[in-house]
């Protein structure tokens, strides 16, 4: 493809940046990476790269640190990242709670929170779901009665990714029973170190440790760290939830889409054909044909940000379309791999898994699929999008 000249300059630097960076250490963990989750060790390493940089906060606005690039100075720079291989950063602090300070903190908290997020110093987990309250969040039941300047925190948050890494969380509480439900929650933030927490491990279908369940017991929060008035938390979470549901699926799409034709090549070279080339040109070009429509939707949500909004309802169509396709693109590595996707299969332990077919490029497909089933469920499930979608793009 051929770039403008402006365009095509900012991605040679991009370029050169990574040429410089990416040890073959973070590039080897880039590659095992199965899902939004990086492994903390390379995540905070890639993290302290990028924050010496100036560009570990791309999409904040550059009086709070960030790049001062346009949208699509931002996409080509995470386009770059792909196709590289770099590693994860931690999302929760950098992709959610930054933007939602952004948005909706105190001057106070702006000053306090941001620099310990952009440096790494405060890694944020979220505390939104809990047993009974998933889907319809509004109905949660972790409690937060005032005692003075403070909130006496009690009740559990479950499916909270990496709470086992972070020292902070921002979290959804119940300060009111009255009126409608969500009208009664308010928006905290935790330190996790406080007394009272406790993190018990759930362990997800991959085998992984990413998910736990956290139980507060009269945990005293301050309310300096309440975001928004007492009872309107429900404001807060739905606008960092925008930021949650929209992420850039058409680039980790093509990720997927050029592992799997290279998962084609290397069954081909080893003797290992598993379907035919005309079964597999359709699939890939339907997905192919897919992501090209979901960068054009993301490039309204870029637009929209970089005029200073939200990402707006289109969050919506992202999060449910680019989950179901990422799914799909699982698949179909999945069913090239085959057999030999599962290195435990006994033949592959037998004839010498590294000596069929390479084990760097087959190793992450299976964990990856598996991770992948909660796409269509984190953030909102596909539903619940949809119905977000009729509603306020739609008007139905």
């Amino acid at each position: 493809m051929k770039y403008p000249e402006d365009e095509q300059e900012f991605r040679e630097m991009v370029q050169s940046f990574l040429d410089s960076e990416l040890t073959d250490e973070l590039k080897e963990a880039g590659r095992k990476k199965t899902s939004i989750w990086q492994e903390p060790v390379s995540a905070a390493a890639w993290q302290a790269i990028l924050y010496k940089k100036g560009w570990v906060a791309p999409d904040w606005p550059e009086k709070y640190g960030g790049t001062g690039w346009s949208a699509r100075q931002r996409y080509i720079f995470a386009q770059e990242c792909a196709r590289y291989g770099t590693p994860g950063i931690a999302p929760m602090g950098l992709k959610m709670c930054g933007p939602m300070l952004i948005g909706h903190g105190t001057e106070e908290q702006k000053e306090y929170y941001l620099p310990k997020i952009l440096s790494g110093e405060h890694i944020w987990c979220q505390g939104y779901s809990e047993p009974g309250s998933g889907s319809d969040l509004a109905s949660l039941k972790t409690s937060a009665t005032s005692d003075g300047d403070d909130y006496i925190v009690n009740g559990t948050k479950i499916w909270t990714s990496h709470a086992q890494h972070s020292n902070m969380i921002f979290a959804l509480v119940r300060t009111s029973s009255e009126g409608r439900i969500q009208q009664g929650i308010s928006f905290l933030l935790i330190d996790m170190n406080t007394s009272g927490i406790e993190i018990k491990p759930i362990i997800n279908l991959e085998g992984s440790h990413e998910l736990n369940q956290v139980f507060f017991n009269d945990v005293r929060v301050p309310k300096a760290n309440r975001v928004g008035k007492e009872n309107d938390g429900w404001s807060v979470a739905k606008y960092l939830l925008e930021f949650e549901r929209f992420s850039m699926s058409s680039i980790e799409l093509r990720r997927l889409l050029t592992r799997a034709r290279r998962l084609a090549d290397e069954t081909t070279e080893n003797g290992l054909k598993l379907q035919t080339e005309s079964t597999f040109q359709k699939k890939i070009s339907e997905l192919e044909i897919n992501a090209l429509a979901i960068e054009m939707s993301e490039q309204r949500a870029l637009a929209s940000i970089e005029s200073g909004d939200s990402p707006g309802s289109i969050s919506s169509v992202l999060s449910a379309i680019g989950a179901e396709t990422l799914q799909k693109a699982d698949e179909l590595g999945v069913e090239i791999a085959s057999y030999y996707g599962l290195p435990k299969q006994p033949l592959a332990l037998e004839v010498g898994y590294e000596a069929i077919i390479g084990p760097e490029l087959f190793l992450p497909v299976t964990p990856s699929f598996l991770n992948n089933r909660m796409r269509t469920i984190a953030g909102g499930s596909s539903e619940i999008q949809r119905n977000i979608i009729a509603k306020a793009i739609l008007g139905l």
